[in-house]
């Protein structure tokens, strides 16, 4: 039987964040004055998850993070780029 693990993380899109400037250095090397808040900032935390295994099953963005790592949930429209991921990734054979 198959067994899985899961991960919950909430990632930021940001082009400050960590890996994102030379990540677009090398795959969007045109694209000069990208939005601050790209969903494509997030690639490379992303890939990074990946590459250990881990496979992203859910996204949605969410209004905000609160300090308890609770989620703001409002009724009228508000931007956003924090998004709620869910990951997956198979569990080795016992």
């Amino acid at each position: 039987m198959e067994r899985w693990e899961y991960l919950t993380k909430f990632i930021k899109a940001d082009i400050k964040n960590e890996g994102v400037s030379s990540f677009f250095r090398q795959y969007r090397p045109n694209w000069k004055n990208p939005p601050p808040y790209t969903p494509e900032a997030m690639m490379p935390e992303l890939d990074d998850l990946g590459n250990q295994g881990w496979e992203l099953i859910h996204m949605e963005p969410v209004a905000r993070v609160g300090k308890k790592g609770d989620v703001l949930f409002q009724g009228g429209a508000e931007w956003s780029n924090s998004y709620f991921c869910v990951f997956k990734r198979r569990k080795p054979a016992i």
